[in-house]
């Protein structure tokens, strides 16, 4: 596969996760940030085993290899910033939780320069800016000034979520070209599959976790199905493309909210978020078109 290819997933990534973060904060809202979780990690790991089964003893029972390391940095971190992500879109407005959750690209853009080498040239590090911008424009529904907006209900848990997410985005990259996507997801998948239900066990919250997951499946499959699908597209993306193209191409699903948003819901939008939507779309456009 080429570059091209991940250029597209991270794209495919982008649409699910612009559908699917509207139902995780639905299903926050009515079972709870935990139970989300493993609901989630529940419907992935079921999925990917048939297709990594046969690679999980060389993962697993190497616990001292780099890859083994790796997908455990991963699943541990990645744990810490769904729970932060979950919490923030529970606890938080949309318009507050978008903007902070921009500053994952240049966590992963660093940490794949500082650790891995990775260099993008000086036209790709603009347009990813470009980018950043005008998503940040378009996420700012209402008029803040910066210091009411960091005082806002759930921003300080949304900015922890996006330097914890984007660390999170570059050890999924890195550990899908160690092994290989599918297999970093299920690793992943079960690690905090086993974390949350420890936990909701000990709190005597996991049968109803199952009561719920039939009770709301209209929310929780569909949620389930995007979210998974998102995260193993984006997997495919960051071994095919550069980690920090792959990310920023996918943080861009705050596009695809707002143009829902004006085509079902009618909405309207202020001056500068029109802008901020122009600016994000061309610099996607472009970004993907000299990457692939």
């Amino acid at each position: 596969m080429s570059i091209s290819v991940g250029i597209g997933l991270a794209f495919m990534a982008m649409l699910c996760w612009g559908f699917g973060d509207f139902l995780i904060q639905k299903s926050t809202r009515k079972i709870g940030d935990w139970e989300t979780l493993f609901v989630i990690t529940l419907f992935g790991a079921v999925i990917l085993m048939p297709f990594v089964w046969r690679d999980i003893p060389e993962v697993f029972l190497n616990p001292g290899n780099s890859s083994f390391l790796i997908l455990l940095a991963c699943g541990l971190i990645l744990f810490t910033a769904a729970l932060l992500e979950f919490e923030s879109l529970k606890e938080g407005k949309l318009s507050v939780v978008e903007p902070l959750w921009s500053f994952e690209v240049p966590v992963a853009a660093v940490l794949a320069f500082l650790i891995m080498g990775e260099r993008i040239d000086f036209v790709q590090i603009l347009l990813i800016v470009l980018l950043i911008v005008g998503l940040a424009m378009v996420s700012f529904r209402e008029k803040y000034s910066i210091r009411q907006f960091l005082i806002e209900k759930g921003a300080l848990i949304s900015l922890a979520a996006a330097l914890t997410m984007g660390a999170a985005n570059f050890f999924m990259g890195w550990g899908a070209r160690e092994t290989d996507p599918l297999m970093a997801n299920f690793f992943v998948d079960l690690l905090i599959l086993i974390g949350s239900g420890i936990y909701l066990f000990t709190k005597g919250r996991i049968k109803k976790v199952f009561t719920d997951a039939v009770k709301f499946r209209g929310v929780l499959l569909p949620m389930s199905i995007l979210d998974n699908a998102a995260w193993i597209a984006f997997a495919f993306a960051m071994s095919l493309a550069p980690i920090a193209v792959a990310v920023a191409l996918s943080e861009s699903y705050i596009i695809v909210a707002v143009i829902l948003g004006l085509l079902i819901n009618r909405e309207k939008i202020q001056k500068h978020q029109k802008f901020g939507l122009i600016v994000a779309i061309i610099a996607a456009i472009i970004l993907a078109a000299i990457t692939g």
